[in-house]
């Protein structure tokens, strides 16, 4: 779905054609990060008690949702959250799920990995156009949720670490600092996008490209030098 959002035109060659874009290396200390995280929420989950970030940020009514399928939802490559939209499956790794004590609502949690200058607010941080996929994904983890069934919150947060890049040096470690962004989901959008994806992949005819798309500009001008050559 992400990828019919970023460009209709790879989308189709890659569903329908078979032909995949260009891959991309994992962002392992990313990955470490998020590991790590969800280890020291685990611990919380099994003993259902708060995660220290909650009482930090008097949110001492939270809790990590305990639930037998969480190590499903949280696999991206083979599980993940799922739902079926008329003939498809809609799948998406979670994160994080945390629950409130007081109205039983789910919370839809993602981690992200930085190293900024510039301390954390939620204000620049939400309408930065570097993070428009980081709130598209969080509404389509909220619409996964809704749809399986559950009573989610109508706030999500995104927890990011953000590096130390000031520190007198790097000596074996790297020092983060922990900011909690709540985000007012909407996943309104999200179905007649989904509708305007199943009838791409039920075309005949390969969409247009968006005109930001660098694969697509890269092989343009890959075949224009091909050409004059």
């Amino acid at each position: 779905f992400n990828d019919f959002l970023t460009c209709p035109r790879c989308f189709y060659l890659d569903r329908v054609k078979g032909l995949a874009s260009p891959g991309m290396p994992g962002w392992t200390l990313n990955e470490t990060t998020d590991l790590l995280l969800k280890k020291e929420f685990d611990i919380c989950r099994e003993q259902q008690k708060p995660h220290r970030i909650f009482l930090e940020n008097n949110l001492n009514h939270l809790v990590p949702f305990d639930h037998p399928d969480m190590d499903k939802w949280r696999d991206s490559l083979r599980h993940g959250l799922s739902i079926k939209f008329e003939n498809i499956l809609l799948t998406g790794g979670v994160d994080d799920v945390w629950q409130d004590t007081n109205t039983d609502e789910l919370i839809v949690v993602d981690y992200k990995s930085q190293a900024s200058s510039y301390k954390v607010e939620t204000k620049s941080y939400l309408s930065s156009p570097f993070h428009e996929g980081y709130k598209i994904q969080m509404d389509f983890y909220a619409y996964l949720l809704t749809e399986m069934g559950f009573k989610v919150s109508n706030t999500a947060y995104f927890l990011v670490c953000n590096a130390n890049r000031g520190a007198e040096g790097f000596f074996g470690k790297l020092d983060f600092s922990e900011s909690l962004v709540p985000y007012p989901w909407n996943s309104d959008w999200i179905p007649q996008r989904l509708v305007e994806m199943l009838k791409t992949m039920n075309s005949e005819e390969i969409p247009h490209s968006n005109k930001s798309c660098e694969n697509c500009a890269y092989a343009m001008q890959r075949t224009a030098v091909d050409q004059m050559s």
